[in-house]
């Protein structure tokens, strides 16, 4: 049932070419040369782009323009991921999103700091009735900014269809100019099967690449025998900008007939964690690449996937010579071509295959616990791609769960007996896992009596660690007792080093008072635009709480004339 409903999947992606898009109804959402730090169906860490990523000339609150009529049927604030967003339903049944906003505009703003206030909290998720919100084309429907996790200020927009599937804006007529070539990088070949090699090895080779005065590249001559796949590292540039983008298609041929496509158009959220079984992610983790298998292997369901003849593998003969070709294009047609010249050969291997040594074997298709020590490891089915071999091994409150090669589809559960702590010592314990340098990464810690657990879809080092700290609170742009009239906005930086901050809340005079809380800087930012204090002596109370538990409090007095 499962394969059928793949199928299925698959077969109804693959029909986006023959369907008539609405090319000439969504006009830009900004009124400036639209210029991409980052394009549709780019890898990422997990996940496809599902967007683009517009480069907002390094400003903040450029008006964002509704590309079309329609409602605004849903609205998140967070502090992470895309920030303030805002999702647009259009009459054509396609749905429009905007992410990374510094604010909304006009009736949205109002709505949204309205239902902020009534909740007393800044994080807040909306879904407007019909009629409510309504926009007309060409109406500012918010600013943009850097909020969320952001690496600086852009537009993310999106367009999905009526079942919130992303797809490519440049289908719709979104004009972003690109005259220039995808650029190739590394070309690897993957052995399959005991007795496949390429020159001489049985492990991923990395072949030699030369750039051709035309423009396209070409391998060395590579021996090679067997069932072979390989893998292409690249990636796209478009005019002014030198950010490296995701290309368009990519289709792999053998001895001139087309056996592998891959065309990113579109794609489910339920299917985008398989970029992880796409691209070859221990070499990615290694170097800094990510090398995009021309190839399906196993329990990879992915729709961009079009083509896969032999699940794009190829088989070399002895004595026989080969040729096979990649053919990489980016949306405007820009071409670039590369050459696998292959001499069939069975020779002696002089790079055997690389085999696990550890006692823990784990199948994917079943669920398998752990015990290590004080910890305990769950990993269900369906969290590993493949069989595979692991290296779980633990020391005191250490716990090495292998290393971050392997890709993790689903969350494994890590559970850790703390009996040997008093009850008031466990209250400020946590599992973290092992950065390079600083105290352990928080992971979300559930207590149990003597038992904590946490979930995690990343091997590394994970610790027992401790936060008896609470957070440090400083103002940034008044002094207690002082007048601060010509202030637009109210500052303080808190600040948690262990186990990061939790959550936090501000008042004056008693009442609650939005703010903002950008994790980035480690400033929490009150407006005064807000306008809910009338008094001119303010008492200003803020309380910040990390995520074992720990607390501050800040108080301190100011004076301002009411607005």
């Amino acid at each position: 049932m499962k394969k059928l409903f793949l199928s299925l999947l698959l077969c109804g992606f693959q029909l986006i070419a023959q369907q008539d898009l609405p090319v000439d109804y969504f006009s830009s959402p900004l009124d400036i040369r639209l210029i991409l730090s980052g394009n549709f169906g780019e890898l990422r860490s997990n996940h496809f782009h599902s967007g683009l990523d517009i480069k907002t000339q390094q400003q903040r609150g450029l008006p964002i323009y509704a590309p079309a009529d329609g409602e605004v049927r849903r609205i998140k604030v967070g502090h992470y991921g895309y920030g303030k967003a805002l999702y647009l339903r259009h009459p054509n049944g396609y749905h429009t999103v905007y992410a990374h906003l510094q604010k909304y505009a006009g009736a949205i703003q109002e709505y949204v700091k309205k239902h902020q206030y009534e909740k007393e909290t800044y994080e807040i998720e909306l879904f407007p009735e019909p009629g409510v919100l309504s926009v007309q084309k060409g109406e500012i429907i918010g600013y943009t900014g850097n909020s969320g996790s952001s690496g600086g200020p852009h537009l993310h927009f999106e367009i999905r269809d009526a079942s919130s599937r992303p797809m490519n804006p440049m289908l719709f007529g979104i004009d972003i100019p690109d005259s220039r070539d995808p650029i190739v990088n590394t070309i690897i070949a993957y052995p399959q099967g005991p007795d496949a090699q390429v020159n001489g090895s049985q492990n991923p080779v990395k072949l030699r690449i030369i750039k051709q005065k035309d423009g396209s590249y070409r391998a060395e001559n590579t021996e090679a025998f067997g069932k072979i796949g390989f893998g292409v590292s690249t990636n796209d540039q478009h005019d002014g900008a030198s950010n490296k983008n995701g290309v368009y298609t990519m289709v792999a041929s053998f001895n001139g007939s087309e056996i592998f496509k891959a065309r990113f158009d579109k794609f489910s959220f339920a299917e985008t964690r398989y970029l992880n079984r796409f691209i070859d992610y221990a070499y990615y983790k290694n170097h800094k690449s990510r090398v995009q298998k021309l190839f399906r292997e196993s329990n990879n369901p992915l729709s961009v996937i079009t083509q896969d003849v032999n699940n794009g593998f190829i088989e070399i003969e002895d004595r026989f010579d080969s040729v096979y070709t990649i053919e990489i294009k980016d949306f405007r047609g820009n071409t670039v071509k590369v050459t696998v010249p292959i001499n069939g050969k069975k020779s002696e291997i002089t790079d055997q295959k690389l085999k696990g040594e550890s006692i823990d074997y784990v199948y994917a298709d079943q669920g398998n616990s752990i015990t290590k020590g004080k910890f305990g490891v769950y990993i269900p089915s369906g969290s590993l791609y493949e069989d595979t071999y692991l290296q779980i091994e633990s020391a005191g409150d250490t716990l090495h769960l292998h290393d971050d090669v392997v890709p993790l589809h689903k969350n494994i559960t890590i559970s850790l007996d703390v009996s040997n702590y008093t009850k008031e010592d466990r209250r400020s314990l946590y599992i973290g896992r092992k950065r390079y340098k600083g105290s352990p990464s928080y992971y979300t810690t559930y207590r149990d009596g003597s038992k904590l657990t946490a979930r995690t879809r990343t091997f590394g080092t994970y610790v027992l660690a401790r936060d008896t700290t609470p957070p440090e609170i400083t103002p940034v742009n008044f002094q207690d007792g002082k007048w601060i009239s010509k202030n637009e906005t109210l500052e303080l930086k808190i600040e948690d080093e262990i186990s990061g901050v939790s959550s936090y809340r501000a008042t004056i005079n008693g009442k609650f008072i939005l703010t903002e809380y950008d994790y980035k800087k480690d400033v929490l930012v009150y407006d005064f635009d807000d306008d809910i204090i009338a008094e001119t002596e303010q008492n200003l109370k803020v309380i910040v709480v990390d995520n074992v538990g720990n607390s501050a409090t800040f108080e301190a007095t100011f004076y301002r004339k009411p607005l």
